[in-house]
């Protein structure tokens, strides 16, 4: 069994820089950021696996955000640079147990525990 607590969120300006943190107890195979807006679907952030290998990151956040983990301390970040107000969403931590491949990456399915989210919102 694995619990999720995020933290970091907050009210930020256009521009501005956050670092979210997720502390898991208990280990899994990968850990993702999902988001979900207002009136918006929930949808993938990024990925990234405990043992290694390349992080994957959706398309409207490639080259501002970026999923980096402290094994040590068993937390994975999301530092979120040049925020935008589209940005602005409930962020949830996510751990995926399985190490199959069958199912991508960027789907909420692969996940097996989820956090309760901090919020994100960011002004124009």
């Amino acid at each position: 069994q694995v619990q999720l607590v995020e933290s970091g969120g907050g009210l930020v300006q256009a521009g501005d820089s956050l670092r979210l943190a997720c502390a898991a107890s208990g280990r899994s195979f990968a850990m993702g950021w999902f988001r979900q807006a207002p009136g918006k679907e929930r949808e993938f952030v990024a990925t990234i696996i405990w043992s290694g290998g390349s992080p994957y990151y959706a398309d409207s956040v490639k080259g501002r955000f970026t999923i980096s983990r402290d094994n040590a301390k068993n937390t994975v970040y999301l530092q979120m640079n040049s925020l935008k107000p589209e940005d602005t969403a409930v962020y949830y931590c996510a751990a995926g147990v399985s190490a199959a491949l069958s199912i991508p990456y960027y789907s909420a399915s692969r996940y097996d525990y989820w956090g309760q989210g901090t919020q994100v919102t960011v002004s124009s």
